[in-house]
């Protein structure tokens, strides 16, 4: 059986379709729609249809897969301003997801006239149009990101996509976090449909300033992040005294998060995930966090969901993801 035969494809609410990974046991997508996950998870919060009036936009994809968030991008920005040059960045484990959901032709009823260009960067890594610069770099994020670094690349978006923080927690880290930012425009935006505490805390660790998105196709949020010297920079405030230390941490204003999950990032779930070589096994990630919520004096996740989900707070609680 050929790498390409793994990946069978899976009908979503909104008629796209998906891949479920045999590696991480989880879909690349919400079963409430593949490809409705992509613009209002990814392209919506980081503005690209906003972003795209610009001359020239880089895109940072984390966890490219099958190469719908790009695919999203690329069809909101050109419906603006098709001139605008569009350099992308792909960072994906496993090169036979995207060369499958070619194979597959699961672009086909996507409305749009760059296959092509998918196919070619699908199978050879590297594709360059009047309009459209891109690579995929394949391997493990944590060491492909330092190449995109060391290039100077800073995007304007970066979509963070892996699959979820318990099973590739790798991705999640504080340390790995940090490596975005750093590859993160000034004035740019990261949009994750993760709206975790031990994540949020990761983006606010490595200095970026957090907000929620709206709920899509269920009731949890997902998070979009930028650096405090951004436009957007009417920030309130939430005080954590994570490691026991008193942090201000600013929160935008025009994506603020509600009290319920202000207040969840004061408790033992919030703990982020560590990885401080960028290097440790799925397993020692885990037990790393595991051993440190069970000695922090945090408030515990489960009374501080008792106390949300009991009288009139409830109702600020029930958008919020635990």
């Amino acid at each position: 059986m050929s790498d390409l035969e793994n990946f069978t494809p899976k009908l979503t609410a909104d008629g796209s379709f998906t891949f479920v990974s045999q590696e991480f046991g989880e879909s690349f997508h919400s079963h409430h729609g593949a490809q409705q996950e992509s613009f209002f998870k990814f392209v919506e919060p980081t503005q690209l249809a906003t972003a795209a009036h610009k001359p020239v936009l880089r895109l940072l994809d984390i966890c490219y897969g099958l190469g719908y968030n790009t695919a999203a991008a690329l069809q909101t920005i050109w419906a603006v301003n098709p001139t605008c040059c569009v350099e992308v960045i792909g960072l994906e484990l496993n090169s036979a997801v995207p060369q499958a959901a070619i194979a597959h032709h699961l672009f086909d009823n996507w409305n749009c006239n760059y296959i092509e260009s998918l196919s070619q960067l699908a199978f050879e890594h590297y594709v360059q149009t009047p309009c459209l610069k891109a690579k995929l770099l394949i391997g493990d994020a944590r060491t492909t990101i330092t190449v995109v670094r060391q290039s100077g690349f800073w995007a304007d978006a970066i979509f963070l996509d892996p699959f979820s923080p318990p099973h590739c927690p790798q991705l999640w880290t504080v340390e790995f976090i940090k490596q975005l930012s750093f590859c993160l425009h000034q004035d740019g935006l990261l949009a994750t449909y993760s709206c975790s505490a031990a994540i949020r805390t990761a983006l606010l660790s490595a200095g970026l300033i957090i907000g929620s998105t709206p709920p899509v196709g269920r009731r949890s949020p997902g998070t979009v992040a930028a650096h405090s010297g951004s436009p957007e920079s009417k920030y309130r405030s939430v005080r954590s005294t994570y490691y026991g230390l008193n942090h201000s941490y600013p929160i935008t204003a025009l994506t603020s998060l509600s009290q319920a999950e202000k207040e969840h990032l004061l408790t033992r779930a919030a703990i982020p995930y560590r990885d401080p070589e960028l290097s440790d096994s799925t397993e020692v990630i885990v037990m790393r966090r595991q051993q440190e919520q069970q000695t922090s004096s945090l408030e515990t996740t489960s009374r501080w969901r008792k106390r949300w989900l009991s009288g009139t707070q409830g109702r600020d609680f029930m958008g919020t993801s635990l």
